[in-house]
């Protein structure tokens, strides 16, 4: 048996095939933290553990503070694909990759986005209610569903997710348009796509806006007040992609003034929201808690990824598309 083992922290939540591979190997030793541990916590685990060669973040951000408690730190990993909670400069300041899971989640964004926008398009929550209230006979008729089909929607982010989120409405028969200024037209148009490079003229043609961009200072209030106001009153926002991307004051100030039908939020800018957020309040919005990426399939695929990312460093071969500060790797 080896006797320089490879230390890797991992969240207590991890999917059992990433562990199975960790634990597999002579030469890796796992310890598990929970998953939601204070930074304060887990900043002290950081510095009992001494040497910590990987480490493999579920909900826990990594910052400049994090790096400081760890010695002989060689890879993080994110079992997902958004890294807004991690300080890149200070991982690449290291030489340290931090990797993220691939393709194991898109999907699973993918269709929930559908499921937004379909929930809502379909008045899913309104008719549900209606049946349980035994009001199937007074209010059926009075707020009618409408079709997807024939339908335009607006795909800001053209990558793993938002390109599998556009076959999908392809599927649906949807007019499908893409917002992405890092994606040729060409690409674009190849997906059976139109490109809508101008974002502003593209929101006031839009039935449906859906958000899969990555949270940056780019990005961050993209979607305002004016931007708000450039959409349809008939038109529906799904945002699976992060908190901050979209304004929620200005989106709650549209849906009750009647310029925008409704929306469907599976992110918010403070998570977990305060139960008395004035979108919570609205019946023409729809929540989940952060759950687009989680199924009982994603979690194992993304569990896998992540144990495989952190072993392709520790074997000297990292798996170059999973690296976002991929000028470490040089």
């Amino acid at each position: 048996m080896a006797t320089n083992k490879k230390k890797v922290l991992v969240p207590d939540t991890m999917g059992k095939a990433g562990l199975s591979l960790l634990q597999a190997r002579d030469d890796v030793e796992v310890a598990a933290f929970t998953n939601f541990i204070s930074r304060a916590d887990f900043q002290a685990l950081l510095r009992q553990h001494g040497v910590v060669n990987g480490v493999i973040l579920g909900a826990t951000p990594f910052g400049p503070e994090e790096s400081a408690a760890t010695q002989g730190l060689e890879v993080v990993a994110r079992i997902g694909v958004g890294y807004d909670a991690v300080d890149v400069p200070t991982l690449s300041a290291r030489r340290v990759p931090l990797m993220t899971a691939g393709t194991a989640n898109s999907p699973s964004v993918a269709e929930l986005a559908m499921f937004f926008m379909m929930t809502l398009a379909k008045r899913g929550a309104m008719f549900n209610r209606l049946v349980q209230e035994g009001r199937w006979v007074a209010d059926r008729m009075k707020q009618m569903p409408a079709d997807m089909n024939g339908k335009t929607v607006l795909v800001v982010g053209f990558g793993r997710i938002g390109t599998r989120t556009a076959k999908r409405c392809l599927a649906m028969e949807m007019e499908v348009l893409v917002h992405d200024p890092y994606v040729s037209e060409v690409s674009i148009r190849a997906s059976g796509c139109e490109p809508a490079p101008d974002l502003d003229a593209a929101l006031a043609r839009a039935d449906f806006l859906t958000l899969h961009c990555p949270k940056t200072p780019e990005t961050i209030g993209l979607i305002g007040a004016e931007r708000l106001a450039r959409m349809k009153p008939t038109a529906y926002l799904v945002n699976t992609a992060r908190g901050g991307i979209v304004d929620e004051a200005a989106l709650h100030a549209a849906l009750t003034s009647g310029r925008l039908a409704g929306a469907g939020l599976d992110v918010y800018a403070q998570e977990p929201p305060d139960p008395n957020h004035p979108l919570l309040k609205l019946d023409s919005v729809i929540s989940a808690p952060h759950m687009a990426g989680v199924t009982a399939e994603a979690v194992e695929r993304m569990a896998e990824a992540s144990s495989r990312n952190v072993l392709s460093v520790f074997d000297g071969a990292p798996i170059r598309e999973n690296v976002i500060n991929k000028d470490v790797l040089s």
